[in-house]
C-alpha cells in the first residue's frame, strides 16, 4: 500500500510539472491597438515587419494602383448601402470616397439579436473596415467565425459603391 501512495504522489507531481512546463513557455506578444485605429479598445497581434499600404495591397492583388485623394481632385462623397439582414441581425455600411478612392467606412446601422452576436460584430467590424480600405472595394476575404456578418458587410459596401457609381 505504501508503494501505491508513493506512485500516486509521484504521478501527480510529474503531471503538475508537465502542465507548468507547457504553460510556462512565453506566449506570442500581443500589442495594444493604436489609439487612432478605430478599434474597439481590444488588443490585436501585429504582424512583424512593415505593413503593406492600400496601394501595395491592390498591386499585389493584381488591381491597378489608383492615385491619392489629393491627386484625384475629387470632393468627398458618401452613401449608405442597403440594410442587409444576416443570421444574427442586420447591418448597413456607409462608405465615403474621394475621387475613386475609399477614404472611410462606418456602420450607422447594426442591430443584433443577442449579446453574443453584438460582441462578435464588435470584434469583426474593425477588421472588415480595414479589409475594405486595403482592398479599396467590396471584394474582401471576411473574418473567420463571422461569415454571415462578413457577407452582409460586403454586400452593403457594394450597394453603397453602386449608389456612388463606383466599382
Amino acid at each position: 500500500m505504501k508503494r501505491a501512495a508513493w506512485y500516486l504522489v509521484a504521478g501527480a507531481v510529474a503531471g503538475f510539472a508537465g502542465v507548468i512546463g507547457l504553460h510556462g513557455r512565453g506566449a506570442p506578444a500581443v500589442q495594444p491597438a493604436a489609439a487612432g485605429s478605430g478599434g474597439t479598445g481590444g488588443t490585436q497581434a501585429s504582424p512583424p515587419g512593415p505593413s503593406a499600404g492600400p496601394s501595395q495591397a491592390s498591386q499585389a492583388a493584381g488591381q491597378p494602383s489608383r492615385s491619392s485623394p489629393a491627386a484625384a481632385g475629387g470632393a468627398a462623397h458618401s452613401a449608405t448601402g442597403a440594410t442587409e439582414h444576416f443570421g444574427y441581425g442586420e447591418i448597413a455600411v456607409s462608405v465615403t470616397v474621394s475621387g475613386n478612392r475609399i477614404t472611410n467606412v462606418s456602420v450607422p446601422v447594426l442591430q443584433t439579436l443577442d449579446p453574443t452576436s453584438q460582441q462578435l460584430s464588435d470584434q469583426a467590424i474593425p477588421m472588415l473596415r480595414s479589409q475594405v480600405l486595403a482592398a479599396d472595394g467590396a471584394h474582401i476575404d471576411g473574418v473567420s467565425g463571422a461569415t454571415f456578418t462578413s457577407q452582409a458587410y460586403a454586400s452593403s459596401v457594394q450597394a453603397a459603391l453602386d449608389k456612388l457609381n463606383l466599382k
